[in-house]
């Protein structure tokens, strides 16, 4: 036996779907509008039927027993025979006290099935001048009746089907005319591609309920084209990075095979090779940690009891360009807190040694470590409690605030030739930017005043 996964089962059109729930719908709707007449007019039929024998009765009565006069049983006869004209559905028998039949008219008998029948005592004049109790036995054919209940059964049950057929009909072609707006999505959807990502939905002639989608799927599409543009610029970034190493490889190695080479010049054509397949190996190392960061993975939390301890650590391994740089290094606050020691020291390396490079020679690179009060009113749920901030602070050029938020962009320098291109791949502030989210936190970066303040803010635990 062959099973059908609920993923691969075939799934129904949303326009039959629609028109079949709007069939079963109208037509359990008509039916029970149907039933509900049918028993409205049986019940009106057996109670219209109740008043009649009640109104006959009470005439019958009248009729025999109030009248003036004593009649012949010949007399009685037309007389009840005059009564009884135009009603074919009564039937009358009157049988007196010995249970002679005074008088019978029948037009069904009396036991039938489909008859309503009225026993009753009336007092008859007699000769003598007083009154006789005899015995009236009236009933009601209902065929007449059950005909008309049999014909209204089928109009209505006729008109339940054509109703229904009707507004089935019906519904589809509204249902149809109806998603006619998602019709045109899809052909708006199935133009678009990486070649036109400018181009968005239109919601000009859409319903109401679906532009809200239109407007996310815009959005969608507005991010996309941005994630785009940044691959192609980090593709672009990435070939360049790689390119001229690569290049200078290929060189030093042609020049080096097309004569002999002593062991020395061997060694120092090697030493330097060396040194362009660290870059290499070190860009590798970096996008490696970026790919495996922007896959969700996340930092490994444990204890530090000083951060100021850690920051004075990093910035003895700094400690060489510092000098050479002609700057100065300042801690400022303290803070213990929750974080990964390894990451933390990695980020921190790298915004020292973004600060040694823009830094102005004989100023203070200021470390700063504090964490901060709750700020709901910042409106980001991240302030919702304390938080730590851990910047970088250096004097020098201010950063254009244009292009402030692209420095935590891979590969982006903000200047636009590319010194330290030998030391510095651009990757540095895009590590320190996925820490922080490692972290469930975020990077920032200010530049004012002849101040660059570059760090990163993370959630205390």
């Amino acid at each position: 036996m062959t099973l059908v996964s609920a993923a691969t089962a075939p799934v129904p059109h949303l326009a039959r779907r629609l028109a079949r729930a709007l069939a079963l719908q109208t037509i359990v709707g008509l039916g029970l509008v149907c039933v509900v007449v049918y028993l409205a007019i049986a019940w009106t039929l057996t109670d219209r039927q109740r008043e009649a024998l009640d109104h006959k009765q009470t005439a019958i009565e009248h009729l025999l027993s109030e009248s003036r006069g004593v009649h012949s049983p010949e007399a009685l006869r037309h007389m009840l025979n005059d009564f009884l004209t135009g009603h074919d559905e009564l039937s009358l028998r009157i049988v007196s006290a010995s249970g002679r039949n005074i008088y019978a008219l029948t037009r069904q008998p009396e036991d039938a099935v489909r008859s309503t029948v009225r026993r009753f005592a009336v007092d008859v004049p007699v000769a003598d001048g007083g009154v006789q109790t005899m015995q009236a036995v009236l009933w009601l054919d209902q065929r007449p009746d059950d005909r008309l209940l049999g014909h209204l059964a089928w109009t209505l049950a006729l008109a339940a089907v054509a109703g229904a057929l009707l507004v089935s009909l019906a519904s589809t072609w509204l249902v149809r005319l109806g998603l006619r707006p998602l019709h045109s999505l899809v052909e708006q959807t199935r133009s678009l591609s990486a070649q036109e990502l400018h181009r968005r939905l239109d919601d000009s002639h859409q319903p109401q309920e679906l532009r809200p989608l239109i407007a996310q799927f815009n959005a969608l599409l507005d991010r996309l084209a941005v994630a785009y543009q940044q691959m192609e610029a980090f593709n672009a970034d990435v070939a360049h990075e790689l390119n001229t190493p690569l290049t200078t490889l290929i060189s030093s190695c042609e020049l080096a095979l097309r004569k002999p080479r002593g062991e020395a010049e061997l060694q120092e054509i090697l030493a330097s090779n060396l040194e362009d397949l660290q870059r290499m190996a070190g860009i590798v190392a970096d996008m490696l940690f970026l790919s495996h960061a922007d896959r969700g993975a996340e930092a490994r939390r444990s204890h530090v009891p000083s951060l100021a301890a850690l920051a004075e650590e990093v910035a003895e391994f700094h400690e060489a360009s510092l000098q050479e740089a002609q700057l100065q290094v300042r801690i400022e606050g303290d803070a213990k807190a929750a974080v990964d020691e390894r990451l933390l020291r990695r980020a921190l390396s790298n915004l020292l040694g973004n600060a040694t490079r823009y830094g102005r020679p004989g100023s203070t690179v200021v470390i700063e470590i504090g964490v901060e009060p709750a700020t709901p009113a910042a409106g980001n749920g991240l302030w919702a409690h304390q938080h730590l901030r851990l910047a970088v602070r250096n004097a020098g050029v201010e950063i254009d605030p244009q292009q402030l938020p692209r420095i935590f962009d891979r590969f982006y320098r903000a200047e636009v030739a590319r010194t330290h291109a030998d030391r510095n791949h651009g990757l540095g502030l895009a590590i320190v930017a996925a820490i922080a989210r490692m972290h469930d936190g975020e990077a920032f970066a200010e530049s004012a005043h002849g101040e660059t303040r570059i760090g990163l803010v993370l959630p205390v635990h």
